[in-house]
């Protein structure tokens, strides 16, 4: 196949994404987010919250995570976070996921586009950090603006949204403050 070929068939199976169903509501609450819905608003949330990231970070990078950190959800699933036992598989399913999906671009692209996912993955660099943290916060925003619909039809506990998205707080206080007065708001209106 030629580059370009490779190319198409990539933006071919890129689509799959929206067929990925998510635990989220959109914020409406009418249904249930896609991978794809959510790897868009996750990379305008980066855009628009980016000010209050802890260290000075390389913006275009984070967007460049965020748009393909979930592609690998055409083969995986979304994993719901608070799920343990779904937890303890992921790693394997995501990189064989990873490997078969950026390998059916050109080498060159592939390759630096699989590097980015495993930055992201690892969550070591201030970008990673900070995309990891957004991708958080941005499924706690939806839950706080459905009344915690997501929470509360998979019985999450205010402990466990604490406790799962507590990496937050390593890239951005203020985001952080903000998941935790979500969650305040929640255990007052005994959502959580």
């Amino acid at each position: 196949m030629t580059d370009l070929e490779c190319q198409i068939a990539f933006l071919a199976e890129a689509d799959k994404l929206n067929t990925v169903l998510r635990r989220n509501y959109v914020v409406s609450g009418g249904r249930r987010e896609n991978s794809a819905e959510h790897s868009w608003h996750v990379s305008l949330a980066a855009l628009i919250l980016s000010e209050h990231c802890k260290q000075k970070i390389d913006l275009c990078r984070v967007l460049r995570m965020l748009l393909i950190h979930d592609l690998v959800e055409i083969d995986a699933g979304d994993t719901f976070v608070y799920d343990q036992a779904e937890n303890e598989t992921k790693v394997e399913r995501e990189k064989k996921a990873a490997d078969r999906i950026f390998g059916v671009l050109p080498a060159r692209q592939g390759v630096g586009l699989r590097a980015i996912w495993d930055e992201f993955e690892a969550a070591k660099s201030p970008e990673a950090k900070f995309a990891y943290a957004v991708d958080r916060f941005v499924a706690v925003l939806h839950n706080a603006k459905t009344a915690g619909r997501g929470w509360t039809e998979n019985h999450i506990s205010a402990e466990q949204v604490l406790t799962v998205n507590s990496p937050i707080a390593e890239a951005s206080e203020k985001l952080w403050e903000q998941v935790r007065k979500f969650v305040a708001d929640a255990r007052a209106q005994e959502i959580l």
